[in-house]
């Protein structure tokens, strides 16, 4: 907890929900002043029963489990290595501020636009730009960016060592997949929740924003550590990424739940040659959302009438 004192400014005024990650017998000291939720491991147990098996055991992943159980209209997730950054002016960025701008205003997923932000203030479209396109579609997920460490793979991480450098519509598939212990693969959960979501959004017809706001990443963990839990990864990444670039869902998906249920069917259809954990995986899918409807009834997102 040691950022909490940097980001007291800015997270004081939200409920937090924290998700102890590793051992569930270790205290966490929250400092004083701070709404919040600790969850352990036993808490998760006690909460899904079987099924908290979906989430991932020492691993970041577990941090899923926050948006399982927030009723919060806007869930803002960070890793406990990232501080806030500063302006060119040297102003603290508050990026929970910037994110809600993001989400309230439309995305343009379907044509570039050379300026940045077509709806800030002084921004505009560029000639060229379909006017049929210019309303944009709801946002649904801010995905702000990191400064001083880039977030590497342990193999460019090793030939780089010095370098310096997610709304309620989609909540139910922000799950960070089989990660950490007992588990062949690591540091793909970030990564897992990404893609799945973006197959989502483009089939729901809702926006995605990536850039502001920044946040200040204080430092690189360990490479060879990075690479035991990667190296799997690194090598189905090659089809794992195809597999999403053409992942497509039917007409009859017209809620988040529905069209997770089906990609996971995808997932064990498509990937599960490549290894059982695959399987595993899709399995654990299905379960999240049967999890997440327990945990959150009637809460199917349907897609709006003449979208996509």
């Amino acid at each position: 907890m040691a950022a909490a004192s940097m980001w007291r400014p800015f997270l004081h005024p939200y409920h937090l929900i924290i998700v102890q990650d590793g051992d569930p017998n270790k205290e966490i000291k929250v400092p004083e002043g701070f709404d919040y939720e600790l969850y352990n491991r036993n808490d998760i147990n006690k909460i899904l029963g079987p099924k908290a098996s979906c989430i991932s055991f020492k691993d970041s992943a577990c941090r899923c489990f926050g948006y399982m159980v927030s009723k919060k209209k806007y869930i803002f997730t960070i890793d406990d290595d990232c501080f806030v950054a500063k302006d060119p002016s040297g102003k603290e960025i508050d990026a929970l501020a910037q994110h809600i701008k993001n989400l309230l205003c439309p995305s343009t997923p379907f044509f570039f636009n050379t300026l940045y932000e077509s709806y800030r203030e002084g921004a505009d479209f560029v000639r060229g730009y379909p006017f049929s396109l210019r309303e944009g579609v709801p946002t649904d997920v801010s995905h702000g960016l990191w400064l001083n460490i880039p977030d590497y793979d342990a193999p460019t991480q090793l030939v780089k060592p010095l370098e310096r450098n997610k709304r309620e519509l989609i909540r139910p598939a922000m799950y960070f997949g089989l990660m950490g212990d007992g588990q062949p693969i690591g540091r793909y959960d970030d990564m897992w929740a990404g893609w799945c979501t973006k197959v989502i959004c483009d089939h729901m017809g809702w926006g995605i924003k990536t850039g502001l706001p920044y946040i200040w990443h204080s430092k690189a963990s360990n490479p060879f550590v990075n690479l035991k839990k990667e190296y799997k990864g690194i090598y189905w990444q090659e089809e794992i990424i195809p597999f999403f670039q053409t992942a497509t869902l039917s007409k009859e998906c017209d809620t988040v739940q529905k069209c997770y249920i089906e990609l996971s069917k995808q997932v064990k259809d498509k990937l599960g040659n490549i290894d059982p954990y695959f399987t595993k995986l899709a399995e654990a899918m299905v379960t999240w959302i049967e999890a997440w409807d327990e945990l959150n009834p009637s809460t199917g997102t349907k897609l709006p009438n003449g979208t996509a």
